[in-house]
């Protein structure tokens, strides 16, 4: 497992997050693409919390290919079109992750390729050497 580094030295977090996280020699290491928030069948939905849910679920495919989950995660970086999709974002964020925490960057976007889109996530994840 990972080990977050969050220094008490350094202003505490804004949310739950780790400022570091730091990866055990032999780790294996999952990069995966940002997602959208876009359903096997075509479908968008309407709002950006349904939209990050979607996000979370095609990176857990993705992770579930390399024998990993979203507990594996060490790194997550997040972008939403606006300050109106921060809470829907956080809030489905903050559902899906405990202790340890990964390392969460979240940013503020002008847009993506397509306009009904408003949360795009890419993630880092880390486990152990061997799949079980």
């Amino acid at each position: 497992m990972y080990r977050p580094l969050t220094p008490i030295d350094i202003h505490p977090p804004f949310a739950p997050y780790s400022h570091g996280v730091e990866v055990p020699a032999g780790s294996r290491l999952v990069f995966c693409s940002g997602q959208l928030g876009i359903a096997l069948d075509g479908a968008i939905p309407p709002d950006a919390g349904a939209q990050t849910e979607l996000c979370f679920k095609n990176i857990a495919a993705i992770l579930r290919e390399a024998g990993f989950g979203l507990e594996n995660i060490i790194r997550v970086n997040a972008y939403v079109t606006g300050r109106e999709h921060l809470a829907a974002y956080m809030q489905v964020r903050n559902r899906l992750f405990s202790p340890p925490l990964p390392a969460s960057t979240l940013m503020i976007v002008s847009g993506f390729a397509r306009p009904e889109f408003f949360v795009e996530i890419e993630a880092i994840a880390a486990g152990p050497d061997s799949i079980a």
